[in-house]
């Protein structure tokens, strides 16, 4: 297990080795602690669950580290559980090999859905013996904890998947901890339901910061941030932020959201689906008043928006050779993103979607 964290004074150092070849804005706060992330971040969702997969990720998280991106983005569900044990491979190797040091890596994983582990279940008959074994018979939930089959924020769970989770990625604190698409509790609950399951949830997370397993905590949603008041499915950013703060005070630690941003999911930047004090307002609007980072997942919409945009994005983006960088570097452009999340399963894809931030090429304003 690595001890430490990601710091503000490591991720600055960091920054100033990738300084001479990334944009002079590459790095952008993502806590309140002014801990800094590249604003093009590493994402693990794709993939087999296999051991070709694995390595994969691990030699691409390893070259990622190397080359100018210090945000590693998973979630404990992802490649049944494999993508959280390929970046702890990786970290492990950065540092053991003096890539990086641990101060200086933002690792950031998500909990919520109960996650398989290793390989998927042959029938939904095999998935629930799984879960009724490992989950319900063990105590860690009850079968009535569950929504849609295999979603739960109940505290003993989120503990378990915690304590699992740092054990994957082979750390003692984990950075950035995400409650994984909240929302989808709304399928079975209403929002009063939500709002009480949300506080215990953020009342053990407050007490994994206190106790140095996490550095912070967030919100990664699909559509929730999204849809708009009234509609289901709807997730209030200031309704999380007001119970982070009637929990901690003006210290909590609910730090960051995710939400999907990208050339044909530009909800967060044109429409008003938040509400603060009666007014309408975006999700990057909000979450700037609010004092909340937002990451940005699904940026080339699982490589949808990697080619054949059309010709006014290349007029719109110059100084830019592929589509793919394009895509990023219009997200990146905008305000209050900390991080572009791009999947990347080679050293060669770093290297072109690190050219959307190269030194000397400045984003669109948005």
């Amino acid at each position: 297990m690595l001890a430490g964290r990601a710091t503000h004074a490591g991720t600055t150092r960091y920054g100033a080795r990738a300084a001479a070849k990334l944009a002079s804005d590459f790095l952008r706060p993502l806590t309140h602690d002014g801990v800094l992330v590249s604003s093009i971040g590493l994402g693990s969702y794709l993939g087999e669950c296999d051991e070709a997969d694995d390595i994969r990720y691990a030699d691409t998280a390893h070259h990622a580290i190397a080359t100018g991106i210090n945000l590693l983005d998973t979630a404990i569900n992802y490649r049944c559980q494999r993508s959280e044990r390929a970046f702890g491979k990786a970290l492990s190797r950065a540092v053991r090999m003096e890539t990086a040091a641990r101060d200086e890596i933002v690792v950031c994983t998500k909990g919520g859905y109960i996650p398989l582990d290793g390989t998927q279940p042959s029938s939904r008959e095999e998935y629930q013996e799984y879960v009724k074994r490992e989950y319900i018979d063990a105590g860690i939930l009850r079968a009535d904890d569950v929504v849609a089959g295999g979603h739960c924020l109940a505290p003993a769970f989120l503990a378990n998947q915690l304590s699992r989770s740092r054990t994957n990625l082979g750390v003692e604190t984990i950075d950035l901890y995400y409650l994984h698409n909240p929302e989808q509790q709304l399928d079975a609950i209403d929002d009063a339901e939500l709002e009480r399951r949300l506080r215990a949830a953020f009342e053990l997370l407050e007490a994994r910061c206190d106790a140095g397993e996490i550095g912070g905590y967030g919100c990664a949603t699909w559509n929730g941030l999204r849809t708009p008041p009234g509609e289901r499915g709807h997730l209030s950013l200031a309704m999380l932020v007001k119970t982070a703060r009637e929990i901690a005070g003006a210290d909590h630690h609910f730090h960051a959201v995710q939400l999907p941003v990208n050339l044909a999911l530009n909800e967060a930047v044109r429409t008003p689906t938040q509400r603060i004090d009666d007014r309408d307002l975006t999700v990057l609007e909000a979450a700037s008043e609010l004092g909340v980072a937002v990451v940005a997942s699904a940026t080339l919409l699982q490589a949808k928006l990697a080619s054949k945009l059309p010709q006014q994005m290349r007029e719109a983006l110059p100084g830019l050779t592929t589509d793919a960088q394009r895509a990023i570097a219009f997200v990146r452009g905008l305000p209050v993103i900390a991080s572009a999340l791009v999947g990347m399963r080679s050293a060669g894809h770093v290297r072109e979607n690190l050219g959307a931030a190269r030194a000397g090429h400045s984003p669109p304003s948005a």
